[in-house]
């Protein structure tokens, strides 16, 4: 009689694992090739809803009729949708009834007062106040195309809701740009306020478009990728006289004039700038009424970025020892107060390697790039300091255009070119459904 070989049992169990492996692969391509032509079937409808945000722009936790817009979208859905979260948030909740990880997708809705200079045809025309002072409001920073994109996701997911397991929260936050003076907002109030609870996320994806990147190239960095920013505030006080007898009186504009030239000492003679980057800005400097009047005082207000944590005390720590110090050698006395703005935005390293796999199949190698730390802030930090997130900047140059030509962000030239919307909704897209199939 013929015995069994226990070899052709393990054969055979092998066989079938593979074959289980290889359908459950197909299965998952089949899914991801789905979500990539809705995708494109609806690029056109993404690119009309920029747009619209664009030439209705509206400055940090005063985006009414955006977040009104974002709800009406996320309802016709038939999502969850929360509103009035940190003032102006929107939140829908896509839940597919099947168990599976809870996924937390996130886009930025506020704009900046910056009056827009380019020639397009949705160029905004809209006039706002900030600071008491009469302002331009312009999406300088590409928040319109943030918000667009994650708009376009959830319209795909929420159609495929079948096909899915878990829980998707799209997160439309309010006041990245900063909670006007005297306000809570953006992400830290969305946290403190438990956008990530109930149910409990466990990843966060966000995105940024780049005006200095080429179309269709994405960069990332495990890790620190954003600088921690803070503001200082400086107030030198002097003694007031004629401008033609300035030695009756004592100047704060020379005492700030040296203040300012011995802030970036700190950067430049007592950093260790191997370690890290790091940047003192003064962004405003106001004082004086008259050309022939030695004013009595002078205030400024600046910007730290770091990207080490050790480093940013050191900084904080000399330029409050340095400012008074200064002033006095100049017979003035300075007031400086520092106030801790985001901390780094941090990658989780772990799914950054997992994440980098999934970029790189949306981009494609040669566009696919990991870069170094970038000085921008980004509230974005507030969620990655609480859960694993992954936080990554798509291209908005076009491609018959010179990156390096092209005008920063935060300025009334800034422009990003519609096409690069489609990478970064295949992006989210990509790494949602990946995430969803790998738990």
């Amino acid at each position: 009689m013929k015995r069994n070989n226990p070899f052709n049992y393990l054969k055979t169990l092998l066989f079938f694992i593979f074959i289980g492996s290889q359908i459950q692969l197909i299965g998952q391509s089949k899914h991801i090739k789905k979500a990539e032509d809705l995708a494109k079937k609806i690029e056109s409808k993404v690119i009309e809803w920029r747009h619209d945000i664009h030439q209705n722009p509206e400055l940090s936790n005063r985006e009414f009729k955006t977040a009104e817009k974002i709800a009406a979208h996320l309802n016709a859905l038939g999502l969850k949708v929360q509103t009035g979260i940190a003032k102006t948030g929107v939140v829908g909740i896509l839940e597919t009834g099947k168990s599976g990880p809870v996924i937390g997708l996130r886009a930025d809705i506020d704009a900046l007062p910056v009056t827009e200079r380019v020639a397009i045809p949705f160029a905004s025309k809209v006039k706002g106040e900030y600071n008491g002072l009469e302002t331009g409001v312009m999406h300088a920073c590409g928040h319109d195309t943030h918000t667009a994109i994650l708009m376009g996701v959830a319209e795909v997911l929420t159609s495929m809701k079948d096909e899915l397991k878990g829980t998707i929260k799209f997160v439309f936050q309010p006041a990245e740009e900063g909670a006007p003076n005297g306000e809570e907002g953006g992400a830290k109030l969305m946290v403190k306020e438990g956008v990530l609870k109930n149910p409990d996320v466990e990843v966060m994806f966000g995105l940024h478009i780049e005006s200095r990147t080429t179309v269709g190239h994405i960069n990332y960095r495990s890790g620190g990728i954003l600088a921690a920013a803070d503001q200082f505030y400086i107030n030198v006080k002097g003694v007031q006289s004629h401008g033609s007898r300035p030695w009756e009186g004592v100047d704060p504009i020379v005492a700030s004039a040296q203040i300012i030239n011995s802030l970036q000492t700190i950067i430049s003679r007592q950093t260790d700038l191997t370690n890290a980057a790091a940047v003192i800005s003064v962004g405003m400097i106001q004082g004086g009424i008259r050309n022939n009047i030695i004013p009595e005082e002078v205030k400024m207000i600046g910007t730290i970025r770091t990207l080490d944590k050790d480093m940013q005390d050191i900084i904080h720590a000399k330029m409050k020892k340095m400012v008074p110090l200064v002033a006095e050698s100049y017979r003035a006395t300075a007031e400086i107060e520092i106030i801790r703005g985001v901390p780094v935005t941090y990658n989780d390293p772990d799914l950054t390697k997992w994440a980098s796999t999934i970029v790189k199949r949306v981009a494609g190698d040669d566009k696919s790039h990991e870069i170094k730390a970038v000085t921008w802030g980004e509230d974005f930090a507030f969620y990655s300091n609480e859960i694993p997130s992954f936080f990554f900047f798509i291209g908005g140059c076009p491609i018959d255009k010179n990156p390096k030509e092209a005008f920063s962000h935060h300025t009334p030239d800034f422009n990003v070119d519609d096409s690069g919307m489609i990478t970064g909704l295949n992006a989210m897209l990509n790494l949602t459904l990946k995430y969803m199939d790998k738990k």
